[in-house]
């Protein structure tokens, strides 16, 4: 943890920032057709629809993270796979919370995008901090 505190801010950490925007990129995309295709097509609660395409697009996004953004040779997938997605999951409950207050004043999808770019951050410095520098 201690040395992931001091590479914070050197160039490292802001290469890693943009391949995991990169990556989150992606994920925006996975994210946002499976959220479309369950809500408008299946007619799955927003909600609901939301939390599937936010968790498919979070396990894409591990492994691109994984062996890309942070070239993770840690030998316990598992462990690091579920940190990731613990993380990731509190970032679920953000992005919710943040999409319902976001949509009282502009459309599902445009609140959507809002809250997507707020929890990009914290899912960059939680697992920065914790998942890959274990």
């Amino acid at each position: 943890m201690v040395t992931g505190l001091l590479q914070f801010s050197s160039s490292t950490m802001i290469l890693k920032f943009l391949k995991f925007a990169i990556v989150g990129f992606s994920g925006l995309i996975i994210d946002f057709s499976v959220t479309y295709l369950l809500k408008e097509h299946l007619k799955i609660h927003r909600y609901v629809a939301n939390s599937i395409g936010f968790s498919i697009a979070a396990s894409t996004n591990y492994l691109l993270n994984r062996y890309w953004t942070f070239q993770s040779e840690n030998p316990k997938i598992f462990t690091e796979y579920v940190s990731f997605f613990i993380i990731s999951l509190i970032g679920l409950a953000l992005n919710n919370l943040f999409l319902f207050q976001f949509e009282k004043r502009f459309s599902f999808y445009l609140s959507k995008l809002f809250a997507i770019v707020l929890t990009t951050l914290w899912n960059f410095f939680a697992n920065y901090l914790i998942t890959f520098s274990l």
